[in-house]
């Protein structure tokens, strides 16, 4: 037999059936269908989902507006405008400041028709403001609805944390922050809520585990 005649008989013989060998091999096995989104199962701990920014337990932002994550998004997917703090009060007597520091982030946005949920901007946060969360239904019927605003991925006040803007409430200076003296004095309801005093606590066991 010529050598062509038996590549002739192994393309129509053998070749069919080795290419529906994984049809095959699967073909009896129990079918698994997940009932989205009636039935939502829960995702890895270390998830990459929607974005987060996060506060200091008296409400303060942790964004200091640096755009750090912004040069480190391979899909140019964030836009940021940084400015500057001030304790100077305002009309109404009230403080000017927004997060510790000289500068906070005042205008924050995600495109998420861009986002590769990648995870590289977080790496990039030189203050762990920004994390990302384990919500992923982000999926919409319009492009618009798909930018995230500061507002949209701003973390929720929790009990005892104040509305910025305002003074630093746990230190004197932002070293104070970036350096977790602030922990005697956030002990006190005075200061901080016993519920944000426990995200922080929580928010460091996970920092030092990662």
């Amino acid at each position: 037999m010529s050598e062509s005649s038996s590549k002739g008989i192994k393309e129509s013989l053998w070749d069919p059936v080795a290419g529906f060998g994984v049809t095959f091999r699967t073909m009896f096995k129990k079918v698994v269908t997940e009932q989205y989104p009636f039935e939502k199962l829960p995702t890895a701990p270390r998830f990459h989902g929607r974005h987060q920014l996060n506060r200091w337990p008296d409400g303060l932002e942790k964004c200091i507006g640096c755009e750090l994550c912004a040069w480190a998004c391979p899909a140019d997917a964030i836009y940021v405008e940084g400015a500057s703090n001030s304790d100077a009060p305002d009309a109404d007597g009230n403080s000017q400041r927004f997060s510790p520091g000289e500068r906070y982030g005042a205008v924050y946005q995600i495109n998420y028709l861009r986002c590769i949920l990648c995870g590289l901007c977080i790496e990039a946060c030189p203050t762990r403001a920004l994390t990302m969360t384990n919500e992923y239904e982000l999926a919409d019927n319009n492009r618009a609805d798909l930018i995230y605003e500061k507002s949209d991925l701003l973390a929720p006040l929790l009990p005892g944390m104040e509305e910025p803007p305002h003074a630093m409430r746990l230190g004197d200076d932002e070293g104070d922050y970036y350096r977790g003296n602030y922990s005697a004095r956030a002990t006190d309801p005075a200061v901080v809520g016993g519920e944000a005093q426990a995200q922080e606590q929580w928010t460091s066991a996970s920092e030092k585990e990662a």
